[in-house]
């Protein structure tokens, strides 16, 4: 979703959302389909929530399948592979791509559109002029803004573009933010982890402050950050999976009182823990498939194996490009809004 009032949609608050509040998952591991399918699909059910006494709490588990995409995979590196998922009864429609940073010929870099005008352009625009192989949309952004300004961190190529939200105001009260981010920190090596910035420098966080609606947290303690030396890496957040466990951290990273927390379409990116990068884009609002809030994205991404994720930019900003093709449909159609960043995988 693109970003108008500082990055954040008004709308509504999840219940339970993130470490501070009791919230029970029962997630699965990945399992094979059934004979039908014959080994070619995966089957992923969602997790169901357990406790909490909320509607979102008494949610049913959901399956969905997947399956490699072939053709199009024929036509990749063998460290790369793309997936198709669906649920015909959510309905649910969604892609994700697993990629071997280790491998010798493939690299995965933050990339920020060149076009002087507005600083955005289509994914399908980044995916041609660079000649990438992957290309999903990034992080937040301003569209109320021209040129565009981006919301959150935004290192490309070693350079500091953008630095992190320093702080967020709600209801008066001002909540001082370490948001999620994902960096490259040399070739094939993929972090996850929170992030600020402070005079030029990028810190990293072993976890997010212990905000709550109304009660923001003691001011960060430099102390115990570190200095966190990126070649690329942005922002957006929340994290959705952390050290290989469900951990949807919007309250600690202040996205309550909006709408982010809600069903939309999704792009989330994650790394596995032998270290290969997974890109995710659900499509949402359309009558085959309606998306999934963050604790359904967080789901899908432990499920095909992630290890640590975040939420990127969503809504119609979500976009997945292979090999020149665009691959979901950005609001129900063909139609791709201009984004200011992206991730890019290069299949040399």
């Amino acid at each position: 979703m693109h970003v108008e009032t500082h990055g954040l949609h008004s709308g509504s608050t999840t219940c339970g959302i993130g470490r501070l509040v009791s919230y029970c998952w029962c997630v699965s591991t990945l399992t094979r389909c059934s004979r039908a399918r014959q080994a070619a699909a995966l089957l992923i059910p969602f997790s169901a929530l357990i406790g909490c006494g909320t509607d979102e709490a008494a949610r049913a588990a959901v399956p969905v399948i997947w399956e490699p995409t072939t053709a199009l995979n024929e036509s990749l590196p063998s460290g790369v592979a793309v997936y198709l998922g669906h649920n015909e009864s959510l309905p649910l429609r969604a892609w994700y791509v697993r990629i071997d940073e280790s491998a010798p010929d493939i690299s995965t870099r933050v990339v920020i559109s060149d076009d002087s005008t507005d600083n955005r352009e289509t994914v399908s625009s980044f995916a041609h002029d660079l000649g990438a192989c992957v290309v999903v949309n990034g992080g937040y952004f301003r569209m109320d803004q021209t040129p565009s300004g981006h919301v959150g961190l935004l290192v490309s190529g070693g350079e500091l573009l953008w630095p992190a939200t320093r702080s967020v105001l709600r209801d008066s009260l001002s909540y001082e933010t370490a948001r999620a981010a994902i960096g490259f920190t040399e070739p094939g090596e993929i972090q996850i982890t929170w992030a600020t910035t402070r005079n030029d420098t990028v810190y990293s966080w072993p976890d997010p402050p212990t905000h709550l609606p109304g009660r923001p947290a003691q001011p960060l303690d430099y102390d115990r950050a570190q200095i966190w030396q990126v070649l690329d890496a942005l922002s957006a957040g929340p994290a959705l999976v952390v050290d290989g466990r469900i951990d949807v951290t919007t309250d600690q990273e202040v996205f309550f009182g909006t709408s982010i927390p809600d069903v939309h379409p999704r792009t989330a990116a994650g790394r596995t823990r032998d270290g290969s990068l997974i890109l995710m884009v659900v499509d949402g609002r359309q009558t085959v498939s309606r998306g999934v809030n963050l604790e359904e994205l967080a789901a899908m991404m432990l499920d095909v194996g992630a290890v640590d994720a975040l939420n990127l930019d969503g809504g119609g900003s979500s976009t997945l490009v292979v090999n020149g093709v665009l691959l979901n449909r950005p609001a129900g159609g063909v139609f791709q809004r201009e984004v200011m960043s992206a991730l890019a995988t290069f299949c040399d």
